[in-house]
């Protein structure tokens, strides 16, 4: 008699090798979204328009005709003009780039005071790190527009005034997530293995810690400068920020307000550009950040 004790090998050949889990699929090239091209095609035309706007707009966002005072946009006047004749169109342009050089300069000041702060607290003894962070979650609990606001009544209005105070309001979020991923770092094999060779405690931060701490930097960065360009344009809206006639946006949509029953496109038009400004970065953000979280799993 015989006993059958396995398949025969005719069965075995006959399964196919797709069915193997050791068999690595090949990794699809996915295509970049409309969404995603639209804002990266945005964004290029809004750096050109913040470095180089003459190319844009090639008049005086200052230059003002009475005799055209609020035109409606024609061929002449893409956004028509505002009430002192000067055109929507230049100053939106030329407008990009203060409203930008805000942005830059507050999410400058928050990713740097985050970092450091956040590597203090992830570095430091338990005492330390237990006051750092309630400070950050303190911070944190009020709206970032409200703290910004309280920044500024007492250090005064002004642009610098308004730079220090979004950078500060914006600063805690940095740094809670840079302390975050401080205390992954500094649990990680290689820092151990580096704190048993006898490697000091300064060359451990700068070689081993720093560099695996600030991967989500840029990403919060790049989300943070559209929420700092938002909240510019409020605080100026309300006269806390660089004042008339200066082609801020915020500004821009100040003296707008007063006209929108006869010249709606004096506030809207600014308006769409900080919403555009606003939608595009945390697309382009968002899309970094799903590429970092997949590769880091």
């Amino acid at each position: 008699m015989t006993v059958t004790l396995g398949p025969t090998p005719t069965a075995v050949a006959a399964v196919p090798l797709a069915t193997d889990p050791s068999t690595p699929a090949r990794p699809r090239r996915s295509r970049p979204l409309p969404g995603l091209l639209v804002a990266g095609a945005y964004l290029v035309l809004l750096v050109v328009a913040a470095v180089l706007p003459a190319l844009l707009a090639p008049g005086d966002p200052l230059a003002a005709d009475p005799r055209a005072a609020l035109a409606a946009p024609d061929p002449a006047h893409w956004f028509g003009t505002d009430q002192l004749g000067r055109d929507v169109w230049t100053r939106v342009v030329h407008g990009a780039g203060h409203s930008l050089t805000i942005g830059l300069a507050a999410t400058g000041i928050a990713v740097t005071g985050g970092v450091l702060l956040g590597l203090l607290a992830g570095l430091a003894h338990r005492f330390a790190d237990e006051t750092l962070s309630r400070s950050f979650d303190a911070l944190s609990a009020f709206p970032l527009l409200l703290l910004a606001l309280l920044f500024i009544t007492v250090t005064g209005p002004g642009t610098a005034s308004l730079v220090v105070a979004i950078g500060i309001a914006t600063l805690p979020h940095h740094a809670r997530v840079v302390r975050g991923q401080t205390l992954l770092v500094r649990r990680a094999g290689y820092v151990e293995q580096a704190v048993s060779f006898g490697l000091s405690r300064s060359r451990l931060v700068w070689r081993h810690v720093l560099p695996n701490v600030l991967g989500p930097v840029p990403v919060l960065a790049v989300i943070g400068l559209g929420e700092a360009v938002l909240v510019a344009a409020g605080l100026s809206f309300l006269g806390l920020g660089p004042q008339p006639p200066s082609p801020e946006w915020g500004a821009m949509l100040s003296e707008g307000r007063n006209y929108l029953q006869v010249a709606w496109w004096m506030t809207v038009l600014p308006g769409a550009a900080v919403t555009a400004t606003v939608v595009a970065l945390t697309v382009v953000g968002r899309h970094w950040q799903t590429r970092f979280d997949g590769r880091r799993t």
